[in-house]
């Protein structure tokens, strides 16, 4: 009796497992008086009602304390790995935030261009090099780069940045002789009086995952405008 108590515990464990990712849908955070709706691009899933203190820890290493963070996605292979204690490949990750000091006002066009000076005054002129992961090569482990700018508008700017990472702690030698490279896009927008920071991050396999890159920070931010509409 024990034991198909037991196996049915582990079949209702592997169901809900394997809905975790299915399950994901829009979802709505309070702003002030606004209500902004929130959802993951396809094949990502929002960690937060997940409630877990080592997520938590991580998605917070991902932004300044001045931020509110409202959705930490991982893609839905990790996530399934997560939730059965796997090691999380962690390769693909996005976060949606939004500045504290301003969650509560309707945000201006003329408060929103000095959020964007403010957040981007650091980042100076693209690089320019036509063999980007050989520049990095011979940056400092950390250093992030401004590699393009992707989008410059008066109600939304988006950026692509790149650093090389420092050795894996507790890799092998070959793990650890092999280069890293994190690439990412920073998005700053305006949706219904407030202002969004998006975040994408890509570790470096190909030069398609530059193409992957824009391409899943534009359909985030149109689906984002569509469902705020």
């Amino acid at each position: 009796m024990k034991d198909a108590l037991r196996a049915m515990q582990w079949l209702a464990a592997l169901v809900l497992l394997a809905a975790l990712p299915a399950a994901a849908a829009p979802f709505t955070v309070r702003l002030g008086i606004e209500r902004i709706v929130l959802d993951a691009p396809p094949g990502f899933t929002d960690t937060t009602e997940l409630a877990s203190p080592r997520l938590q820890d991580l998605s917070e290493t991902l932004t300044a304390a001045s931020n509110r963070i409202l959705l930490f996605a991982l893609s839905d292979a990790d996530v399934r790995r997560f939730t059965s204690g796997e090691k999380l490949e962690a390769q693909r990750y996005m976060i949606a935030v939004t500045p504290k000091g301003l969650e509560r006002e309707r945000v201006t066009p003329a408060q929103f261009a000095l959020f964007v000076s403010d957040s981007l005054h650091d980042l100076g002129k693209p690089v320019q090099t036509t063999d980007i992961i050989k520049f990095l090569e011979t940056q400092p482990f950390g250093k992030l780069h401004l590699i393009a700018e992707l989008k410059k508008e008066p109600a939304a700017v988006s950026v692509l940045q790149a650093t090389r990472l420092p050795p894996l702690p507790g890799a092998t030698f070959w793990e650890s002789s092999k280069p890293q490279y994190l690439f990412s896009t920073t998005t700053l927008f305006l949706v219904r009086g407030k202002a969004l920071h998006l975040a994408v991050y890509a570790m470096y396999e190909s030069p398609a995952d530059f193409d992957w890159l824009r391409s899943i920070t534009q359909r985030w931010v149109d689906e984002l405008l569509r469902l705020n509409r």
